[in-house]
This record gives structure tokens, sequence and C-alpha cells, in this order.
């Protein structure tokens, strides 16, 4: 009543209705996102507004691409994506773990029970859950040989979520070599340096790790070769084109020969550039079958062009920034700016240069490298929302990878943890503390379920039985988690099923903040300024 006060116009819900508005957004944000879980999840079709088609199993994408119109969804969805933008993964769990808290509170709020309560609760039971995950998780000893097997199964857990499994097996290999190619002793793993690249061509079972690069075009010069084989390569950024001077200046002359003089002048020092790179392609190749590839940032022009075709020099210009960086990593020798002192020493190699032309498109592959420290996945599938769906999920099973490189752990999954952590909370920390936050705390605990619930959910599976026969199996002492073709508890161990350990601490460290915020929230007041800044 205050507000509308200082302001007739204030819409004002209060209470039980701002209670009531952000469970009910964060259930409805819960069932969109519920059905996409795990490898047996569903698929959501995004048509925006010219028409174009995007297919999807991932989180992430579909927060990022939807239009939410309710302020507790885009709160909730914010808090998603931020966790994929630090893990690279659990953006559904987030999301689906936020609503369960708030449906469980619904349960004791409607029984007359205070919010504050309930929040005192969810923080005991959050640092009770992260301190059980440290002892829950299992080590992992990454030295400069890491455990291959475990980041295939920590790929392959990730891919499965989604892909079909097929491709998802055959892209487990792929990502996981192109992270253990970059990876260097003793420095974070960079995958910038694996260049992600996709062609309209084939199937999406083509796709396929190239270690080497591939840059999306081609010579520009009808005489060079199209495949040249045990290739020196120079990665320049020196420009070989004429430039005109930056005063403007007019010539006159009275003769042709004095034209002539002055053309020839003006090639000079760009032919002299060129003259110094053949002078080098003539001392390290003479003699042998070698050839000789100069890859340029800058622009060669057609005389520059034609001058090395003569010489058998195979020359790219324009090559992306990022792609030199990765030229030099992957072949070898340095980047140069300058065609003076060249000496064999900046040279890279690499086994085999070659062009595929695609339709209108060229690329060129620079494969049989000695020894990559960057590489590209070259991406193949028959139309844009294959393409864009493997690229979803590559870019996932990179950051799995690299993050099990880092945590130096993992955690069981098929929902063996939230089932182990639930009994826990129950059984242990329940009986600890004292008076109404043991509610909360029970909340809590009821809420970890619903990742278990929901990937029997979405097999076709009884929840209840499922559910009953997990908490049994763990009762008896049995880590177990679930099959979702039979129904029966496995054991992820054996099965080869592996959650991220940074993953699963910032699902638990996040969701119960927001969820807390959103429940001590008891009006909602739509009658602010502004707030975004005056343009």
């Amino acid at each position: 009543m205050s507000v509308r006060i200082l302001n007739p116009n204030a819409e004002v819900l209060n209470k039980t209705e701002a209670l009531s508005m952000n469970i009910n957004a964060a259930k409805g944000l819960q069932d969109v996102l519920k059905t996409n879980l795990g490898p047996k999840g569903t698929i959501k079709m995004l048509v925006g507004g010219a028409g174009d088609i995007k297919l999807t199993k991932d989180g992430n994408t579909l927060l990022k691409e939807m239009q939410i119109q309710n302020p507790t969804a885009i709160m909730i969805a914010r808090t998603a994506v931020a966790q994929d933008d630090i893990s690279g993964d659990g953006t559904t769990s987030t999301v689906i773990f936020i609503g369960e808290l708030m449906k469980q509170s619904d349960r004791y709020i409607d029984e007359g029970m205070h919010p504050r309560v309930l929040v005192d609760g969810f923080e005991i039971a959050k640092r009770a859950t992260l301190q059980f995950l440290e002892n829950f998780k299992t080590p992992v000893v990454m030295g400069d040989q890491p455990d291959k097997e475990i980041l295939r199964m920590v790929a392959r857990t990730t891919l499965r979520t989604k892909l079909y499994e097929a491709l998802a097996d055959q892209l487990t290999e792929i990502v996981m070599n192109a992270v253990l190619c970059i990876r260097k002793p003793d420095e974070p793993v960079d995958l910038f340096m694996v260049e992600i690249m996709h062609m309209r061509h084939k199937f999406d079972v083509d796709t396929k790790l190239v270690e080497g690069l591939v840059l999306d075009h081609g010579s520009r010069h009808s005489d060079m070769k199209r495949r040249a084989e045990n290739c020196y390569i120079l990665t320049a950024n020196v420009s070989l084109e004429y430039e005109k001077s930056e005063v403007n200046a007019g010539f006159f002359y009275s003769n042709a020969e004095q034209r002539e003089a002055m053309v020839a002048a003006e090639r000079r020092s760009v032919d002299e550039r060129v003259r110094k790179i053949i002078e080098l392609k003539n001392k390290v190749c003479e003699g042998t079958d070698n050839n000789f590839v100069v890859i340029n940032q800058k622009g060669i022009d057609p005389p520059s062009l034609d001058l090395l075709a003569k010489a058998g020099i195979v020359a790219l210009r324009r090559a992306k920034r990022r792609n030199m960086e990765r030229l030099v990593l992957a072949c070898g020798g340095e980047a140069v700016n300058s065609v003076d002192d060249l000496t064999p020493d900046v040279l890279g190699w690499a086994g085999l240069v070659y062009e595929h032309v695609l339709g209108e498109e060229k690329y060129t592959f620079v494969e049989n490298v000695k020894n990559p420290h960057s590489c590209t996945i070259l991406i193949k599938g028959p139309n844009d929302h294959t393409i864009a769906q493997i690229k979803d999920a590559v870019r996932d099973g990179l950051r799995a990878v690299k993050n099990t490189l880092e945590d130096e752990a993992v955690i069981l999954g098929a929902g063996a943890f939230e089932v182990a952590a639930r009994q826990y909370l129950v059984n242990e920390v329940m009986k600890t503390v004292k008076g109404r936050a043991q509610l909360g705390v029970e909340a809590f605990a009821d809420a970890l379920l619903v990742i278990p619930k929901t990937l029997a959910e979405n097999a076709g599976l009884d929840t209840q039985d499922v559910i009953i026969s997990l908490k049994g199996e763990h009762d008896r002492g049995n880590v177990v988690g679930l099959n979702q073709h039979t129904g029966e508890p496995i054991d992820p161990l054996i099965e080869g099923i592996f959650d991220n350990y940074s993953v699963k601490r910032q699902i638990i460290s996040a969701g119960p903040v927001i969820a807390s915020q959103l429940l001590l929230v008891d009006e909602v007041i739509r009658a602010g300024r502004n707030m975004r800044k005056p343009s």
C-alpha cells in the first residue's frame, strides 16, 4: 500500500502473488528444458522470425535462442548460461535443479512455513553437499601421459547427451585426440588452438580430425600446384602488393621510356621482397623434390603471384590472423614480419598441402605435420542444422575433456551422485541440524533427486520404481546409477559413465543461491525508473 501512496501508477504483486509468480516461472522453465536431459532426451526445434530452423538438445543454445519475457525466468536462464560459460556444460541440470528447489519449497510454504527458514536449510544442505562432493569424487592422475580411457569416457558421456549414439562415439575419439594434441605440460589448455571448420559435404559420420590445419581459401593463381608433398612452410605477414603512397602525388612523363622506368621503380620494392622469398626457396629446395609454400596474412598482387608461380612456389594470401598462430604451432617455424635476413630456421614443415574445391568454395589442407600443437576438427554434414548441432556438441566435448585434465577428478554419473548425496543429507546431516531448518535440508535433498527422476522419465520408465530401487541399493552401501535402457540400477564405474567434477560443483553452488533469492522476494513492484542507461 505504501508504494501506492508514493506512486499511484505502480503495479504491485504482494507476498503470495510474488512468490507464486517466481515459483511458476521456475517451474515453467523447468518443464521446457526437462525433456532434453540425458541421452534419451528429446530435441527442440526453434523457428526464427524469417523461418530459419535450429534443431538442438543443448540447453545453452535453447536458453540463448529462446525469447523469454518473464523476468524471473530470464534471471534463471542467465544463471544457467553463465554456468555454461564457466564450465562448458550443465545448463539443463541447473535449470531443472532450481525449478525443483522452488517446487519443493512451494509444498512447505503452502503449509504456512516462512521462506527464510527454508533458505537457512538450503545453505546448510549446500555446504554439506559440497563437502560430500569432495569425498565422493574419483581422483584421476593426469601426468605427462594422461589416462586416455577416463578422458574417453567423460567425452562420451557428454556427447551422448547431445547427439545420437553412433555419431557421439565417433566424435569421442576426435575430441579427445584434439585436446591431447594441443596440450602442453605445465600450461593451461587453450581450446582456441583447435580450429573448428565445417563443410556442407557428405554425411555427419564423415567428420574427422586433421592433425594440421584447414584454411577456408585456396591459391589464386592457375599455374600453382593443387597438391604438393614434403613442403617447407613460410608463415609471413608481409605485404607483397604495390601500395599507393600516403601523400597524393602526381607524376608527369614525356615519353614511353620514362613511363616504363617509373612503373619498374614502383614495382621494384615489391619485386625485391618476392625475389628474397624465391632465393630462400632455391636455397632449401635445390637438388631435392621438396616443395615450398608461402602463407601470407597480407595481400599478394597478380604480378607477384606470377613470379612465385614461375618459381614453383604455392602462395596463399589473406590468411586469417588466428590461423597464423595455429600454423606456427602446427608446422613449427616462426611467423616473419619482414623478408630481410630470411634463414631456413624460420620455416615450418608439412608432409602434404593440397586444395579441395567444393562448389564455389576452396579449402586448403595442411597435413602430416611433424609435431602438431594445433589441429582442426573438420565437421561435415548434409545441411546447416546438422552441422550446427555437431558444432555445439563438439564444443561441449572439448570443454569436458579440458575440465577433466584440469580438475584431475571425475564424478560417477547416471544419477549416482544425486542419490548418494540425498541419502547422506537425510541419514546424516538432518540429525545434526536443530529446529525447522531441517525441513529446508529435506527440501534440498528431495530436489537433488530430480536428475535421476528426469533421466528415468525421458527414457519412458516408471520414476517411482526407479527411485525406490536406487535408494534401496544406496542404503545397502552400493553406489549405483540408472540404466536408461532397462531401468535397473548399474555401476557407473563399470559402464564408464562419468561427469565433470567442476560442472557438478558449479550446479550445487549456483542453484540454491538463485532459488534462495527468488524465495525471499515478497513484493514485485513494476514502477521503477527505466533501469537502462539513457541512450
